[in-house]
């Protein structure tokens, strides 16, 4: 029987013909559909100066959000990028796992409870060199609003030391909203078949010595709340109720 769910294996997905066709597939087809249906804006792609590795933590409100993100980095980074896949989502049937570890090469997350498998993998793949895309909501906004972030980028980060780059999507959820989105703001309107969407990368951030994991948790998923509400002009963007008083 097919392996699937956390037993899926994802490393072929790094090997070089895996990478081959999924560069392939990017530069010939999905960088300029997206660039087309989206005229996407990209700023703060000064944030990647270095080698890495980084760990790039979005806001998420659409299935789109991740051929996006993977349009806008420099290809050196594209290049060397994981992306953390929710496990009961795209790795529950073979076929749909295949894909998603061509495509994206996707590993998969438990996106509901500490798991010390999935954590393990990431932190294996950071300590690698490879770049890490997280969305520490847990899943696509319900809203549109910006959720609570769980604590797994912190965690890598603090573990690591690798720069987090916080990353805001403006506007994904109405491109194409009622196929690819979840929150009825973008779902109940038409489907758009272009709309102009800007991806913006913020200011690097190091787990400092005086960083809990929480704590420094806080301040990526507030990096990420503040490029929002300088973005659309919304400042109550991320201002949701917090139990832990912060």
């Amino acid at each position: 029987m097919p392996r699937v769910g956390l037993d899926y294996p994802t490393h072929w997905g790094r090997r070089p013909l895996a990478r081959l066709v999924r560069g392939i597939y990017y530069e010939v087809g999905v960088s300029p559909l997206i660039r087309r249906i989206s005229s996407l804006s990209v700023t703060g792609l000064e944030s990647f100066e270095g080698d890495g590795p980084f760990i790039i933590v979005a806001n998420h409100t659409t299935h789109l959000d991740t051929p996006l993100i993977l349009t806008a980095l420099p290809q050196r980074i594209r290049r060397r990028l994981v992306v953390a896949a929710a496990m009961d989502e795209f790795f529950m049937s073979p076929w749909r796992a295949f894909t998603t570890v061509l495509q994206f090469n996707a590993i998969p997350i438990d996106r509901h409870k500490i798991n010390r498998r999935s954590s393990q993998l990431a932190l294996d793949l950071v300590e690698d060199r490879w770049n890490l895309l997280l969305y520490p909501e847990g899943g696509r906004s319900p809203d549109g609003d910006l959720q609570e972030f769980k604590g797994g980028a912190a965690y890598l980060a603090e573990r690591t030391r690798v720069p987090v780059i916080p990353t805001y999507l403006h506007e994904a959820g109405y491109l194409r909203g009622p196929k690819y989105a979840k929150a009825p703001r973008f779902t109940e309107g038409p489907s758009q078949s272009r709309h102009p969407v800007s991806v913006h990368f913020g200011a690097p951030l190091v787990a400092g010595d005086g960083d809990s994991i929480r704590r420094f948790g806080t301040r990526i998923e507030e990096a990420v709340a503040d490029l929002g509400r300088r973005v659309s002009g919304n400042p109550s963007y991320g201002l949701h109720r917090r139990d832990d008083g912060y």
